[in-house]
Formats: structure tokens, C-alpha cells, sequence
């Protein structure tokens, strides 16, 4: 349940002039969860949509060795697959703002996952890793209409308001990242094409599905410029959040697109590690990330997280090349702190600056897919040169550096953090 949904609760209920007993506080935030969980129908058509396109990020993680010997590339080629894609990802996310303001957010959504659908398919059929790094690029420009205006949609009619809204995104990519790894080793073991062409199949229902339940949304009122998320950045709030997410996200994407080549294992091995690490991120997202800010607050939470997940980058330094059951263990926890990451980073992205949303979200997501877009090449080049233990203390100098600009921006955290944290 979102943070501030709880504390408001609580406040309402410990001021009451009667006096309350545990229990009964215990059982409105019972009710209060339940009522997150009743959503419009098109709440949750969104968040199915969501879930199938985040299963694009990690579908390739378990067929990456094949393809790699099936295309005759080198790991650092195939790397190539996650860099286009979330390079171009990053670039257009600047321009989903300009679309989506001029024809609505249903139609963004349309385009978005009608080009998914052409470019997955596309990526299918390629007979060389150029051709498939170049249909990813495409696949990546879907997916950049896509997930910044399924956030701003959900927002928009969810009840609950905004951190329910994040609470339930984060769940789909939660789910995506689990179960797109699960997808792509049950298919990628039959044939390493057979993934793109599922996940084509899944989009087009989601596109069925979206057209069916999800009412007309009207272009807004004030229409976007191109340059706004750009402007956006300027406010120190969101610039700083959108910082310390750039190398948090080259940590996270470390571990998801280099792992694969030093597991050693088939395509279902990788994909059932991979399964639990998404099913971690989603858990510790949606359950375990409120509760801890209401706890200790966002600064100490972050910063513990993000500590912690250093530990992990360190001890899959140690592990690689030594120990497959280790870096499972690792890669599994990693997932619960990305969870928490994840919820505590787009939460405060979406209500830091005085931006309107999906302007904030576009020059935010800028700069953080950006990491997603370094990391895999770079992990690779770094093991091909320097040995597969060096990626991993890279990405761990990376979140260190995170940590020190989530301090020099704590004061825009607690300014913006949830009543009561």
C-alpha cells in the first residue's frame, strides 16, 4: 500500500477525539489495502499491458549465448541487443511528452505497442546480430511510447492517486522482469527465435485489450514542447533524482545483462534465476519498499538499499568464475533491493519537481534509461579486457557514486517524501 495512503489513515485515526485500539487501526488499513486493489478496469488493462512490455527487457537474457553462437557474435556484440535498445528508449523518451500531448494518451499508447509488435516480430527473422541490434533499436522506441505514457495513464484514473498509481506500475515491471526471462527460456529452448514472436503475440493482445477497455483519453489542455523534459531537469530536485537513478540503473543492468554469460548454465537455467530475481523485484517493490520508508524515511532507506546492493555487486565479483550457486544466491537478493529502488526512485521522480507529470517522467526516464543503455556493452568490453570479475566492481563503484548524490539531494527527498515518513 502506498505510504502516504497509510500514514494519512493512521493520522486520521490516532487524532480522532475517541481514542482507538490497535486492532481497529490495523483493520482500516486492511480496508484500505483492499480499496488499492479495486481499480477501473482499464487500470488494470494498462498495468497487463505493462507487464507484457517490461517482459521485452529481460526476454533475451536467457537465449543471449545462444545467440550468440548462433549469429557467430561475440558477447559484447550481442550486449548490443539491450544498448540500442534503451539508447533509443532513452532518446524518445523526450518526445513521448510532444506526442502524447497533441493526440491523447490512448492513441500513444496504440502507436507504442503496435510498433512492439512490428519490431519483435522483425527481430525474429534477422539473419545477423546487426540486424537484430537494429530492430531492437526500433523495438526500443515502442517500448519508450509506451511505458512513459502507461505511467502517466494510470496515474491519471487510478484510485489512490499517484503512489498507488506507482505502486501498481512498479508491480508490472516487477512481473515483466520475472516473467519475461521465464518466457524467453521456455521458448529460446525450443528456438532462440521463438521469443521475439511470442512476445509479438502478447503485445497484440494487450493492443486488443487496451483498444476494448481503456476509454478516450484527451490530449491535454497544454500541449508539450519538445524541449520541456529538458527544462525540467533544470529544477535541482528532479536533476538529482534523475542522477542518482543513471548509476543505480547501471548497477541494476550490470546484473541483468551480463550475468547470463558467466552462469554457465541452458536457457531454462538462466531463465529460472532470472524468474526469481524479477519475482524479488516485484515483492520487495510492492510490499517491502512502503512499509520500509515509513519506517526509517527515504534517505536512510535509500541509502541502506543501495549500500546493500553494493555488497552484492562485490560479492558477484568475488563469485564469478568460482561459484554458480553464489551468484544465483546474489542475483536473487540484488532483485528484492532493486524492488525497493525502483519504488523509492519513481515515486519521488513523479512529485520532486513542479513539472506536470509526464514531463517529469520523460526527463527523467532520459537520464536513467541511459544507464541501462551503458552498461550492458561496457560490462562486456570491461570482462573481454580486464576479466569477468571487473564489470561487477565497476557497477559497484557506480552505485557508490549514487549514494554520495542521494546525500548532496537529501534535502529534496525529505521536502518531497510522503506525509509522515
Amino acid at each position: 500500500m502506498a505510504a502516504n495512503m497509510a500514514d494519512t489513515t493512521v493520522e486520521k485515526i490516532t487524532t480522532n477525539e475517541k481514542s482507538t485500539t490497535a486492532e481497529e487501526i490495523e483493520d482500516t488499513l486492511q480496508k484500505e489495502k483492499v480499496s488499492m486493489l479495486r481499480q477501473p478496469k482499464a487500470v488494470w488493462a494498462t498495468a497487463l499491458a505493462a507487464v507484457f512490455a517490461f517482459m521485452g527487457i529481460g526476454l533475451v537474457d536467457p537465449i543471449l549465448p545462444a545467440i550468440a553462437v548462433n549469429l557467430q557474435a561475440s558477447p559484447s556484440q550481442v550486449s548490443l541487443l539491450f544498448t540500442s535498445y534503451f539508447l533509443v528508449t532513452a532518446v524518445a523518451m523526450l518526445v513521448t511528452g510532444f506526442v502524447s500531448s497533441r493526440i491523447g494518451g490512448k492513441k500513444t499508447l496504440m502507436i507504442g505497442l503496435v510498433l512492439i509488435v512490428v519490431f519483435a516480430s522483425l527481430s525474429g527473422m534477422s539473419g545477423n546480430v546487426a540486424t537484430l541490434v537494429g530492430f531492437r533499436a526500433g523495438w526500443g522506441l515502442g517500448n519508450a511510447l509506451f511505458v512513459a505514457t502507461a505511467l502517466a495513464v494510470m496515474v491519471g484514473v487510478a484510485s489512490g492517486g499517484t503512489a498507488t498509481a506507482v505502486i501498481l506500475y512498479e508491480a508490472a515491471l516487477g512481473l515483466g522482469l520475472s516473467l519475461g526471462p521465464l518466457l524467453g527460456a521456455l521458448l529460446g529452448g525450443w528456438q532462440w527465435r521463438a521469443p521475439f514472436f511470442g512476445t509479438a503475440t502478447l503485445m497484440a493482445a494487450a493492443l486488443i485489450a487496451l483498444m476494448i477497455l481503456l476509454p478516450k483519453t484527451p490530449a491535454p489542455a497544454r500541449r508539450t514542447r519538445l524541449r520541456d523534459p529538458l527544462l525540467a531537469l533544470g529544477h535541482p530536485g528532479l536533476r538529482t533524482t534523475a542522477a542518482r537513478a543513471l548509476f543505480y540503473n547501471y548497477g541494476f543492468f550490470t546484473v541483468l545483462a551480463f550475468t547470463p554469460f558467466i552462469l554457465g548454465i541452458n536457457a531454462y537455467g538462466i531463465g529460472a534465476v532470472f524468474f526469481g530475481w524479477g519475482a524479488a523485484v516485484a515483492v520487495f517493490s510492492v510490499f517491502v519498499a512502503p512499509v520500509l520508508q515509513r519506517r526509517f524515511g527515504p534517505v536512510p532507506t535509500l541509502l541502506g538499499s543501495l549500500g546493500a546492493l553494493l555488497l552484492v555487486l562485490v560479492g558477484l565479483g568475488l563469485a564469478a568464475g568460482h561459484s554458480v550457486p553464489a551468484i544465483v544466491v546474489l542475483v536473487i537478493i540484488g532483485g528484492a533491493l532493486l524492488g525497493i529502488n525502483n519504488t523509492l526512485f519513481t515515486e519521488l521522480a513523479m512529485g520532486v519537481s513542479d513539472s506536470p507529470r509526464p514531463v517529469a517522467s520523460a526527463g527523467y526516464n532520459f537520464i536513467r534509461w541511459m544507464g541501462g543503455a551503458l552498461a550492458p556493452f561496457a560490462a562486456t568490453q570491461i570482462a573481454e579486457h580486464l576479466g569477468v570479475q571487473m564489470p561487477f566492481y565497476v557497477a559497484a563503484f557506480a552505485l557508490l557514486v549514487g549514494m554520495g548524490i542521494v546525500l548532496a539531494g537529501r534535502k529534496y527527498m525529505v521536502a518531497h517524501a510522503p506525509k509522515g515518513v
